[in-house]
């Protein structure tokens, strides 16, 4: 136990180390102007390119060693074109306007003082996420854009990949004069950092869990300091019954079976009970011809009795897999019950030729993103203009949806008077 302590207390301290180099590290990053914080980009884009072979070999030894599902090992796997997707990232990212160059509101007071709120950094940032190593790059370039610092723990089975990855950015960031200590991966894979982030009071100012549900469960519950949650993706595609039913086909294809495993992907199929009959068959045809597994309400199998039955609990689990749930409802209200009961305010989909329908929808569904005729795995920050993104946040204080370097800024005030004082 006495060891087990003293292990801890170095977590700790290697955390604290850290955390003072990301502060200093942020600060001189809020100085430096737009122009340097986007040449490091461009250089850690450069840098990514040129380790590519690295980067690879690096990842060659994390998938040896995976042993999960198929769609998980999707999200591990590193290959030429997602790299270079990766530093196409970076570069995206560079050429977005400057978040801190913004006076988001200013007024004048009847005494004269001028009052202006202008954008600033967070500070600086913890990220723990899972699995996918390309977030380590988007969840630099969005810090860097923001004039944030960031310390970042990967999953353990990407440890390998976060590492060449972060060696390639933090020479991008020496080449163009920045502070390399302005992006850190943690040294270990042991859960005790993790502890030592969650517990960061002063060294981090904002954690972002970006994973599955039960590390977003501990972080909410261990962490001492704020958190931007990212909650697991419970998304639906809502198939109204003016839907152009070779528009859902299509769609529902897509956002289901693109990339399974990302927190995007649909996992329940909500159909109208008016078109049920003649298109779930079609629908359900389709995604068996890629792969794809179902479970189903009752009324789904009295239309396809051959279908599984779906248990209540199944509505409620984030597949991250080829595998579909299916509901049949009794138009928008139906739907909107049942992503009520089920969804996790992350992104929501409605497949309709009606107009009225559709705003209707977009307007009352609680999700973070709504879309109307377009795949659920569109929410993500690449295609929302942000160039990457460090999430999706689900709770209702500060940001929602794909977060960008817009989303990591927050403000202060700025006041300015002629000799003013107060009665």
């Amino acid at each position: 136990m006495c060891a087990m302590n003293a292990e801890s207390e170095t977590f700790s301290q290697t955390m604290e180390e850290m955390g003072r180099r990301a502060r200093a590290a942020a600060a001189a990053l809020a100085q430096r102007p737009a122009a340097a914080r986007d040449a490091g980009l461009r250089e850690a884009a450069s840098a990514l390119r040129e380790a590519a072979p690295a980067i690879l070999e690096a990842n060659g030894k994390d998938m040896a060693a995976y042993k999960g599902s198929a769609a998980f090992g999707d999200r591990l796997l590193l290959n030429p074109a997602r790299v270079e997707a990766m530093a196409k990232g970076l570069e995206e990212v560079a050429d977005l306007p400057d978040p801190l160059a913004r006076t988001l509101s200013e007024w004048t007071r009847p005494n004269g003082l001028r009052i202006a709120r202008i954008a600033q950094p967070i500070g600086v940032l913890g990220m723990i996420y899972e699995s996918r190593p390309n977030v380590g790059a988007d969840a630099a370039a969005i810090a860097l854009k923001s004039g944030n610092a960031i310390i970042l723990r990967g999953g353990s089975e990407s440890f390998h990949s976060a590492q060449a990855i972060h060696q390639a950015v933090t020479a991008g960031l020496r080449a163009a004069g920045l502070p390399a200590d302005a992006v850190q991966v943690a040294p270990s894979t042991d859960r005790r950092f993790v502890a030592a982030m969650l517990g960061a009071v002063g060294h981090i100012d904002l954690i972002i869990p970006r994973g599955g549900k039960t590390l977003v469960e501990l972080v909410q519950r261990e962490a001492r300091v704020p958190v931007l949650s990212h909650a697991e993706g419970l998304n639906h595609t809502y198939i109204h019954a003016a839907a152009d039913p070779e528009m859902a086909r299509s769609v529902l294809a897509n956002a289901k079976m693109r990339r399974p495993g990302v927190c995007g992907a649909t996992e329940t199929l909500l159909i109208d009970a008016a078109i049920a009959p003649s298109l779930l068959p079609v629908l359900v045809e389709d995604l068996a011809k890629l792969g794809c597994a179902f479970k189903a309400d009752a009324q789904a199998r009295a239309i396809l009795p051959a279908l599984p039955a779906a248990e209540e609990k199944d509505f409620d689990t984030e597949w991250q897999d080829a595998i579909l749930t299916i509901a049949v409802v009794d138009g928008p209200e139906g739907a909107l019950a049942h992503v009520r009961a089920h969804g996790s305010e992350h992104t929501e989909a409605i497949i309709t030729q009606d107009e009225a329908v559709a705003e209707a929808y977009l307007a009352r569904c609680p999700a973070a993103v709504t879309l109307w005729n377009a795949s659920t795995q569109f929410c993500d920050g690449g295609e929302f203009g942000f160039g990457a993104e460090i999430g999706i946040a689900t709770g209702h204080i500060h940001a929602r949806g794909p977060i960008g370097p817009e989303q990591l800024t927050t403000f202060r005030y700025v006041v300015r008077g002629t000799g003013q004082t107060r009665p």
